[in-house]
């Protein structure tokens, strides 16, 4: 709709700038609005008219085209999560997309457009239920919501979003503009900083506010169900097998609250995310005390979280890690390698040995000469980082080769 906006205003302003100068501004913006609304809704209607999709015993077949046929056909035992989207003005008339995400890729899924609620839902539970070679019983239209694990108030990620780091620095940085504004007898500047330091705090608190609304997280056969967003809501699974890795995240003053944030690496999920409210999301809980976060943690990696991570950087790492050596510590037991860093925000990663891909110890040349290495854990590109990094060079490499070996045996038992 917006690149028909756009060419129907262009053409607007250029056939007024060639002869049309006695129409007024207001008439060639209608104009442009209203024709470029009109050939965005064709063109969406024809898009939407044109896709047919078909579910046999085997697969799931998505056409579509007006001019070129394409036919996209989805073995059952390839799809990984079927997730439901609701964009604002698509709630508003009671329809959803269906998000059909398979292995193979970031690329490998395909969305529906647009299907009402209902058939929305009674459309994934079937995806699923052939998926997980599961007997389908047709005459139950709705949804298993599941058991409920986890749930965050608007009002606690309001409070969350105010004293986070970000928010805090994007403040104070706003602050000092205008001060140094005002002394320099700039009002213009002073004024435009207001508008701008305004609307980026408004953005930072209503982005996260409006997105995460209404958060639930549901323990569902499929796997973890979030249900998320004020404007456009969101349905999205995580499968349990897809889970290659999660983060603990406890800024300084949630420390205190007593709360945390938990992210997940999911394989598939590398680019997801974005300005898009209803992009799939890498945050399995937005903000939680620590028994929830503990609970939902041994849900994912059981027993992961039940060793202190025990080697830390040595004191002569200070050079190239002023501040931040006296807090990196790495460890693993039976379940996973666990890496911890951050003062300001502190940071736990987990990743299970079975999804451990590779492992390296990287040193360069400030590295050799202070006696220093960093083991790299090779993981899909993510939020969860699981290095460890300025070790002593030794300790780095026994660290690797007992997480190689690690890794192998759980592999051949996963």
């Amino acid at each position: 709709m917006l690149w028909a906006f756009a060419g129907v205003a262009s053409l607007t302003g250029s056939l007024l700038g060639d002869g049309w100068g006695n129409v007024p501004t207001w008439v060639a913006l209608l104009v442009a609005v209203v024709g470029g609304l009109a050939l965005g809704e064709a063109a969406g209607f024809l898009q939407w008219y044109f896709t047919r999709y078909v579910i046999d015993t085997a697969e799931v077949r998505v056409e579509r085209g007006i001019l070129t046929k394409t036919s996209r056909r989805m073995p059952f035992e390839r799809i990984q999560s079927v997730d439901i989207a609701e964009p604002l003005l698509a709630r508003a008339f009671g329809l959803a997309e269906l998000r059909i995400d398979m292995a193979g890729g970031d690329d490998a899924g395909t969305t529906l457009r647009f299907l009402t609620l209902e058939e929305a839902r009674a459309t994934r539970r079937l995806l699923l239920d052939r998926a997980h070679g599961r007997e389908h019983d047709a005459s139950v239209r709705h949804d298993v919501q599941g058991d409920l694990v986890a749930e965050a108030s608007p009002a606690q990620v309001l409070l969350g979003t105010l004293v986070s780091l970000d928010f805090v620095i994007a403040v104070l940085g706003g602050v000092g503009l205008l001060v140094a504004s005002l002394v320099a007898g700039q009002v213009v500047v002073f004024l435009g900083g207001v508008v701008a330091v305004g609307t980026w705090l408004i953005q930072i608190v209503g982005q996260r506010v409006i997105r995460q609304w209404g958060f639930t997280l549901h323990r569902t056969p499929d796997g973890l169900r979030i249900e998320r967003g004020l404007l456009s809501r969101t349905s999205q699974t995580i499968p349990f097998a897809r889970v290659q890795g999660v983060a603990v995240h406890e800024p300084f003053v949630w420390r205190r609250l007593g709360w945390s944030r938990l992210d997940v690496d999911v394989a598939g999920y590398a680019k997801a995310g974005g300005d898009d409210a209803t992009a799939t999301s890498s945050t399995l809980l937005p903000i939680a005390d620590r028994e929830v976060t503990a609970r939902v943690l041994e849900t994912l990696v059981p027993g992961a979280f039940s060793a202190e991570p025990d080697v830390q950087a040595p004191s002569r790492a200070w050079p190239v890690d002023p501040v931040a050596w006296r807090f990196r510590r790495v460890g693993s037991n039976e379940q996973g390698f666990t890496a911890r860093e951050g003062w300001v925000e502190r940071r736990t990663s987990v990743v299970p040995h079975h999804k451990v891909q590779s492992v390296e110890v990287r040193q360069g040349p400030l590295g050799r000469r202070l006696g220093l290495a960093t083991v790299e854990i090779h993981t899909p590109d993510g939020p969860v980082d699981a290095d460890g990094k300025n070790l002593d060079a030794e300790t780095a490499r026994s660290v690797a080769l007992a997480e190689l070996d690690l890794a192998r045996t759980a592999r051949r038992g996963a």
